[in-house]
């Protein structure tokens, strides 16, 4: 390599590639949100100042109820006194959220997510990967992301640990829906929260979302291209088929499609850590049973 050659970041990649957003929402229906200002190692866990037994006992309780445990923190400041955390739940019609505090690390071996406790809150936390220790595109797009949210939703915007996608940085998640994000610049921050606050999808970044398995986030993504209802519940799943190698009908609420997923290997690897190029997923039409109306 010489000196005036540099190595591109995956985010990077993923633009020049232009590997598809769609249908890349990882499935998540319940979040442990541990507010712990760092800095994130490139294991949060491992690396955090939290005690081990502490970790061991989070660990052992998100498990129980398949909840998905990240680190979050405010943007560009330490915040002193009483830190938070909180249990999301996201199956659609059931999008909540119990706040609590701690002063103590020791009081998170005891969450009681079972019997969820706290403040119940309805509003939407606005979460963005800055988890720059795990992948260097996390913090170079991502804090600009969060810092630009932070100035129009100041209380429910938060930095967290990685979320998967760390190509498609600024990765964005609204909780308490499950929504995925992603290749965010500061500049549609505002846009995206004031869609989400009215009940409407930024179709030109959405990933999908994580209550939904990826045929039907991708079937979800045809039938607002081709209705343009991009209402945050529309379309709806009622069933997913198996057809084929790689292939789903999927019946929505107002349209029903096979969808087929493909791959094909990158040109560089997906990640800024990765060594060797891998697998990109994408999906496609088959054909339309029912289209939307």
């Amino acid at each position: 390599m010489t000196a005036d050659q540099t190595v591109e970041r995956c985010a990077d990649g993923c633009l020049r590639r232009g590997d598809p957003l769609g249908a890349s929402a990882p499935p998540v229906r319940h979040w442990v949100l541990v507010e712990q200002p760092g800095p994130w190692g490139p294991h949060p866990w491992r690396d955090s100042s939290l005690p081990d037994e502490v970790v061991s006992a989070i660990a052992a309780q998100a498990e129980a109820v398949h909840a998905r445990v990240l680190l979050i923190r405010r943007p560009g400041r330490a915040r002193e006194g009483l830190r938070r955390w909180a249990f999301v739940e996201s199956t659609p019609g059931r999008e909540r959220t119990w706040w609590s505090s701690y002063s103590d690390p020791l009081e998170l071996a005891d969450l009681g997510l079972t019997e969820p406790r706290g403040e119940l809150s309805l509003a939407p936390i606005y979460l963005v990967c800055a988890h720059g220790r795990h992948d260097a595109c996390c913090a170079i797009r991502g804090r600009p992301l969060a810092a630009a949210l932070a100035s129009v939703r100041p209380e429910e915007t938060w930095e967290c640990t990685h979320v998967g996608g760390d190509r498609f940085a600024g990765n964005m998640v609204v909780l308490p829906h499950g929504l995925y994000y992603g290749q965010v610049p500061p500049g549609s921050a505002e846009r995206i929260v004031h869609q989400h606050e009215a009940g409407f999808l930024d179709l030109a970044h959405f990933r999908g979302r994580t209550t939904y398995a990826a045929p039907v986030q991708a079937a979800q993504d045809l039938a607002r291209a081709e209705s343009g209802d991009t209402r945050l519940d529309s379309f709806p799943p009622q069933s997913v088929r198996h057809t084929g190698h790689e292939q789903w009908e999927v019946t929505l609420d107002g349209a029903t499609l096979e969808v087929r997923a493909t791959f094909h290997r990158s040109d560089t690897p997906l990640t800024c850590s990765a060594t060797v190029p891998a697998a990109v997923r994408s999906f496609e039409l088959v054909r339309w049973l029912s289209k939307p109306q």
